[in-house]
């Protein structure tokens, strides 16, 4: 009986572990994002009111990045196009950081045990990161297509214009802006509710 009911803790808590990782069911509507994952707008919420980065923003970047999955990589290297050999870059979690941005960003605010692919370090880090673009570069928080140029190339990268090379880029710097423009709408029709802490579904 002990056995059985020990074995059943530990099917549930595997389904709740793989329930709390797995993507939104609709990553394009802010509200229903967080009517699925109830503890995001807790964390984003806290992560704006520390450095004032609108939550529609965080959601933008993060969708672009990795389309909320945790354990997001970058794509493989090939060697002769065929044999794979490593990642492109170190880029890893939600927001895809790279390794050496990680260590920068931990040693900066102290937060010492933060990983990438926990959510709340994750858009902690995001808040962090506009924050500093916002200072050294005079990006606004709330325009979410510079921020994610200055987030996808580096400040340095940004202040020198790499982007401007880039017209891939700056296509998809755009479509950043209009998705964390869509989520701002929406979040309008649940901001309140999710404030109070309990659910209304906006029809």
């Amino acid at each position: 009986m002990l056995f059985r009911n020990l074995l059943l803790l530990l099917v549930i808590s595997g389904l709740l572990s793989g329930c709390a990782t797995t993507p939104p069911g609709n990553i394009n509507d802010s509200c229903a994002i967080f009517k699925e994952k109830s503890g995001w707008y807790s964390a984003m919420k806290a992560s704006q009111k520390r450095y004032g980065t609108p939550i529609h923003v965080q959601l933008a970047i993060i969708k672009q990045e990795s389309a909320f999955k945790h354990n997001a990589k970058t794509k493989r290297d090939h060697i002769f196009w065929i044999i794979p050999w490593g990642r492109v870059t170190t880029a890893y979690g939600y927001a895809q950081v790279k390794d050496a941005t990680w260590n920068w960003y931990k040693k900066k605010t102290g937060n010492s045990g933060a990983d990438r692919d926990n959510f709340a370090d994750a858009v902690d880090f995001i808040g962090w990161y506009t924050n500093l673009s916002s200072k050294t570069l005079g990006i606004s928080k709330w325009d979410a297509e510079k921020q994610y140029l200055a987030y996808h190339e580096g400040q340095g990268g940004y202040r020198r214009g790499t982007y401007r090379k880039k017209p891939w880029l700056m296509k998809v710097a755009r479509k950043v802006k209009r998705n964390s423009l869509r989520y701002a709408a929406q979040l309008k029709k649940c901001e309140n509710s999710l404030d109070r802490g309990f659910w209304f579904w906006p029809f």
